[in-house]
């Protein structure tokens, strides 16, 4: 009874501490965390809880962000289900070099577990809690974000408005999301690098051939094995710019992975399935500055795009839910506006080192159309297998820098 008169009361309020706008693992976990403190919001989502829960997306947790979880209760399926990752390999002219970078980073590990599934952790977590999400939600708008009473309006799926009163937005409703597109043109700087790469995405029903993700330089371009769970793989082709999806029929698909994957004087083979999934990647990145505007918050995606290469794009809209939440915490707790003044420089510091590394990443792997780049990345994979030192700081950055509590970037070696 008393569960069912406070369900009712968050139904009929018209307002809320805080608006989350997008219910992915960045709007989920700035849930979990504010609920948690007793500080109310409610999640708006304009999927439906199987559509979300269900989308095949990203699937390697650093370290840290496993430790984050555990540490608020969010990580017990997570860990009884996720596998553990401590090298990866890199495959040079059907040679194999592998790196283990757990030995590297004091034993730091990956956890492999789908984005989808964290999204379905977190989702039930934040509703036994009573927590309020509503999902199916059209026509978001934003209202006098820049005042000390900002307000959210949407559409319900039963077609009736409502709208919500609120101290504080965060906007984790991704790059084509409404939050973004709400600032002003020139309220805020963007940053754009297109990398001249594209990308052909694969997710296929087909056991893992592999115990570790595996990158290939091959000269018709990267090929990427990544593990999702032992029954499904995620494989990436290295693909002109603007590639029609049409171009590549499964045959093709399987033909040029088993090329480019190929090792010499071995007996390893492909482990081929039926493809469930097959997409161009638009390779791009992406930054906000400053990654607020008013009382508006960009968190995930709807302030940074990062490529696929180190696996960080999850890792760091974790990252801005934990010090977006901490701040709203201590703004309530504390009457202190410290950590919403600098929750921008804190995610950004991060955010432009993640940047940095998967930039790096891409030069190091890809073929580039210009001899002289491609030259450039082999000389710099082969110091990376040769130098232990290069080894280390890769396995640094890789395997996810070193924060402090508040999330600010303490210290990684440079990579030489």
């Amino acid at each position: 009874m008393v569960r069912q008169a406070h369900l009712e009361w968050t139904i009929q309020s018209t307002t809320r501490p805080v608006v989350v706008v997008g219910a992915g693992p960045a709007g989920l976990m700035v849930a979990n965390l504010l609920r948690r403190a007793d500080v109310p919001c409610v999640v708006l989502e304009r999927g439906t809880r199987e559509y979300i829960e269900t989308r095949p997306r990203a699937g390697m947790l650093e370290d840290r962000s496993v430790r984050m979880l555990e540490q608020h209760g969010l990580a017990d399926r997570l860990l009884t289900q996720s596998d553990t990752h401590s090298a990866c390999e890199f495959r040079v002219n059907g040679e194999a070099h592998e790196l283990n970078y757990s030995d590297l980073s004091e034993g730091k590990l990956h956890y492999v577990y789908p984005q989808q599934e964290v999204v379905k952790d977190l989702v039930a977590q934040y509703l036994a809690s009573g927590g309020d999400i509503r999902f199916e939600v059209t026509d978001v708008e934003l209202h006098d974000v820049l005042d000390d009473k900002p307000s959210v309006s949407w559409t319900a799926k039963d077609g009736n408005r409502h709208r919500l009163d609120c101290s504080f937005i965060a906007g984790c409703d991704g790059f084509h999301g409404v939050t973004r597109k709400s600032i002003p043109e020139g309220a805020v700087e963007e940053f754009t690098h297109q990398h001249g790469i594209g990308w052909l995405s694969i997710l296929a029903e087909a056991p893992p051939s592999t115990e570790k993700v595996i990158y290939a330089l091959h000269d018709d371009g990267f090929a990427g094995h990544m593990l999702r769970s032992p029954t499904v793989s995620r494989f990436y082709l290295q693909v002109p710019v603007g590639e029609n999806v049409d171009n590549w029929p499964d045959e093709k698909v399987w033909a040029e992975l088993k090329k480019r994957l190929a090792l010499r004087d071995s007996d390893w083979s492909l482990t081929t399935g039926p493809i469930i999934e097959k997409r161009v990647l638009d390779m791009r990145s992406h930054v906000v500055e400053p990654m607020r505007y008013g009382r508006l918050y960009l968190l995930g995606d709807a302030a940074h795009i990062i490529t696929p290469m180190g696996g960080k794009g999850m890792n760091l809209a974790l990252n801005d839910a934990e010090v977006f939440a901490d701040a709203i915490v201590s703004y309530y707790d504390h009457k202190s506006t410290t950590g919403l003044d600098d929750y921008s420089a804190i995610c950004l510091r991060r955010v432009w080192r993640a940047q940095e590394f998967s930039q790096w990443m891409v030069d190091l792997i890809h073929r580039n159309e210009q001899p002289f780049m491609s030259r450039l990345g082999h000389a710099r994979l082969q110091h990376l297998i040769e130098s232990p030192a290069a080894a280390a700081a890769f396995a640094q950055d890789y395997v996810g820098a070193s924060y402090s509590g508040t999330g600010l970037y303490e210290a990684t070696a440079t990579r030489e």
